[in-house]
């Protein structure tokens, strides 16, 4: 006994294995990062701060990350790593103690028609499995309550050698839930013919509207010569049968001039060569005509549900899988919380757990049937992140990219809740962030900086978030910053009456918005804000709707092509060189021709993501050799595409290479803090709020009279806001009228005017809460945006 006891006495020797509770980073160099070295605290909560550019997703995702994720892919045998990409290994001296990382980012879900709310994370499999079990009338498996699975019925026979016999005559069947009309899309396109001819014409007077259908090439003749009907005839004269054969005829042979061709119908031809093809990778001109022509309307069949009529008819409790998919998910939740069956108790319990983190993550007001293309970015992220919560791994990486995007402050204590959950059951959490509320639950605070681009790089404080606040870092010093409400606001001009806005769950809201001042629409996410503003304000006359969605273009796309200021450099680089203006573009004569002027060389995988890995000869540059010879200002073109917006605006504003066009456009792009992207960045790597302030930086020089934003201050630094504000103002007091949806409390308190929209979110939501000044909205602390801001403001 007494032996027993003194052995207890003792602390146990600490183990070799316990030890290692560090993420080392040495030396670390991807992008702008200049030697950086640091150690992060393993099973604790670290936030990564500093301005837009400044190399917090260099040091998180493209070092820490991609290496870890490189190390995995090198423990599958040899054959599965001749499928997989190639990493790179990161630019880094040493780099030790990582664990599994698990990267979920701002990236939109897959924008398959097919994927949805339900789809994308486990909430629909379940539901599947509970209705084939429960549902009457009872229909099949679980696959017959999919509407990604078709139905397949086929018969053969399968040979057998079992002494004498030989063939053993064999029925498949597999039961689908899948609408055979829509094939599980829940649309149906139509071709909307007004958009292909002008009736009143004849074929010879230019009845054909679609691109490259003129009569003075093959087509004419083909048209002339088949025989089908008079190229001269108006079409709204033709037989049924002459209208037939223009628009449906199947593949004939038939000669004109003495040459053998075939002729088809216009339907089948367009259907070929332009509806089948990713509307993405096709000519502008043609991508406007085929979104001009094709037209998507609820599928009749499922009536918009993507399912049979046998998934449709089985139900429980009257309810069918169909009704369960559309409802609010709280609402879902209610009603698996009322099924009571023994049989299927454990699946009920994952089911309702499923059901309720969505709730829990500040999602219940989706439905499990809502496309997952639909969402927003901060809303894909945490979609993403309900599949992680139940998940039984602990020390694990997990590495989030502002997850506060798109939430209220009401939301963001929850989402707090959750990341602090994730550290508790053992995971090491990185988090990318801005926002003051989630910087204050670090245990570990990571700021980089001082700048952004080239001017970052460096890590300028690391710590506590005490250390953080008293430290003197931009960061520190802005942590802390609380905007004042205006005393007093500007007069409006006029009114935008909004009358019965009804899309999604608003509830006939009349609203008035006023004119000529900077009004905030505001509530938590969910309750209504887009619809009111994107459904009631179409863009067009006047008005200016710049959102985070992703810009139509190519990899070839960067900032300088998209605004418009390639054109006067390729000019003044053609005029300073006496040579002509193509060879300064990448995408014409001046290209580099082994990777075509993209800079890189893309290897399709199939099965995987492609690889893109850098072209040898231009070493990544575009050009030619030939074309880099030819300088302005002492640059090469090359050399002006790699320059950050803020050495570019004063490269371009004095001395040689003065150029006033291009001067005006980096300008704007300085403007709404773009200063540290390179002109040459590809489009595709750019953030939802990057891409935002460069449409904005494009559209400023347009006469819009009304300008809509969503969200500008996403991914902008505590710094950073304040210049945006600046930029609002300015706007507003040119005569514009700017109309912001934003959660962020400096813009609120910022604003002139604020709608408040709420009270809750999805069915809870959908009403005006509250309209004003944001003094009165202080003052009345009557909604939860109210609460929220006075506390913000300190009143």
């Amino acid at each position: 006994m007494s032996m027993a006891h003194r052995t207890q006495s003792q602390p146990p020797e600490p183990h070799a294995a316990d030890s290692h509770d560090l993420i080392r980073v040495h030396g670390a160099r991807e992008n702008n990062l200049k030697d950086v070295s640091i150690e992060i605290p393993k099973r604790r909560l670290t936030v990564f701060t500093g301005v837009s550019g400044s190399g917090k997703s260099s040091l998180v995702f493209d070092t820490i990350a991609a290496e870890s994720q490189r190390l995995i892919n090198e423990t599958y045998s040899a054959f599965v790593q001749g499928f997989m990409p190639n990493l790179a290994r990161p630019e880094v001296d040493v780099l030790d103690g990582l664990t599994t990382a698990i990267i979920v980012d701002q990236q939109r879900l897959g924008t398959d028609p097919r994927s949805t709310v339900g789809t994308a994370t486990d909430a629909n499999a379940m539901l599947r499995i509970l209705f084939s079990r429960l549902a009457q009338p009872h229909i099949g498996p679980p696959t017959a309550y999919s509407f990604n699975t078709a139905s397949v019925r086929a018969s053969g026979a399968i040979t057998v050698e079992r002494g004498n016999k030989k063939a053993v005559k064999a029925t498949y069947t597999r039961t689908g839930g899948m609408c055979p009309r829509c094939e599980g899309r829940g649309t149906v396109s139509d071709i909307d013919l007004t958009q292909l001819y002008d009736a009143g014409k004849s074929l010879n007077e230019g009845a054909l509207t679609i691109p490259g259908y003129s009569m003075e090439g093959w087509y004419g003749r083909i048209f002339s010569g088949c025989g089908f009907f008079d190229p001269d005839k108006p079409i709204n004269r033709f037989t049924k049968r002459e209208l037939h054969d223009l628009l449906h005829k199947e593949p004939t042979k038939i000669k004109v001039d003495g040459i053998n061709l075939t002729y088809e119908g216009l339907i089948p031809k367009i259907q070929k060569s332009m509806l089948s093809k990713d509307i993405d990778a096709l000519q502008p001109h043609v991508r406007a005509f085929v979104e001009r022509a094709t037209t998507f309307s609820v599928c009749p069949e499922c009536e918009g549900t993507r399912l049979s009529e046998g998934a449709r008819s089985s139900k429980i409790d009257g309810v069918s899988i169909a009704d369960a998919c559309a409802m609010q998910i709280t609402d879902l939740a209610e009603w698996v919380r009322g099924l009571d069956d023994p049989s299927v108790a454990p699946l009920l319990a994952a089911l309702q757990h499923s059901l309720d983190s969505f709730a829990e993550i500040g999602l219940g007001y989706l439905s499990l049937d809502r496309p997952s293309g639909t969402l927003s970015g901060g809303e894909a992220q945490r979609v993403k992140m309900i599949r992680h919560l139940g998940s039984s791994l602990t020390d694990v990486t997990y590495v989030f990219d502002e997850p506060t995007t798109g939430l209220h402050p009401h939301d963001i204590s929850r989402m707090n809740d959750l990341l602090l959950r994730l550290r508790d059951k053992g995971n090491t959490v990185l988090v990318v962030e801005h926002k003051p509320q989630t910087i204050a639950i670090a245990d570990h605070v990571v700021d980089l900086g001082p700048g952004a681009g080239t001017a970052g790089g460096s890590v300028c404080f690391e710590g506590t978030v005490e250390g953080l606040r008293a430290g003197d870092t931009i960061t520190g010093r802005h942590l802390d910053d609380r905007a004042a409400v205006k005393e007093t606001v500007r007069e409006p001009t006029g009114v935008l009456e909004i009358r019965g806005a009804s899309a999604h769950n608003l509830r006939d809201v009349d609203v008035d918005i006023p004119l000529g001042v900077l009004v905030v629409v505001t509530g938590v996410a969910g309750s209504g804000k887009s619809s009111l503003v994107h459904g009631s304000l179409p863009p067009g006359e006047g008005v200016v709707s710049v959102d985070q969605g992703a810009i139509r273009g190519s990899r070839r796309s960067n900032p300088a092509t998209y605004t418009g200021l390639l054109d006067p450099i390729r000019k003044a680089f053609a005029k300073a060189n006496g040579v002509k203006p193509a060879l300064f573009s990448a995408n014409s004569e001046g290209a580099c021709p082994t990777c075509n002027g993209v800079g890189v060389v893309f290897t399709d995988l199939a099965m995987m993501a492609g690889v893109a890995t850098t072209c040898e000869e231009c070493e990544g540059r575009r050009y030619q050799a030939s074309v880099l010879e030819y300088r302005l200002g002492g640059r090469d073109i090359s050399e002006v595409l790699a320059m950050p917006v803020s050495e570019a605006e004063e490269f371009f504003g004095a001395g040689e290479a003065s150029t006033p066009a291009a001067h005006r456009v980096l300008t704007r792009l300085a403007d709404v803090g773009l200063g540290y992207l390179s002109l040459g960045q590809p489009l595709t790597t750019l953030s939802g709020g990057e891409r935002q302030r460069l449409k904005l930086a494009t559209h400023m020089a347009e006469k819009g009279g009304v300008y809509v934003l969503d969200e500008p201050t996403t991914g902008l630094h505590l710094a950073d806001v304040e210049q945006l504000l600046g930029l609002l103002d300015r706007l507003v007091d040119s005569g514009k009228s700017v109309i912001v949806v934003e959660h962020h409390p400096a813009v609120m308190a910022h604003a002139d005017w604020i709608v408040d929209l709420g009270p809750g979110a999805g069915h809870d939501g959908g009403r005006i809460v509250f309209e004003g000044t944001p003094a009165d909205l202080v003052a009345a602390r009557s909604t939860l945006t109210g609460e929220h801001l006075a506390a913000y403001v300190g009143a």
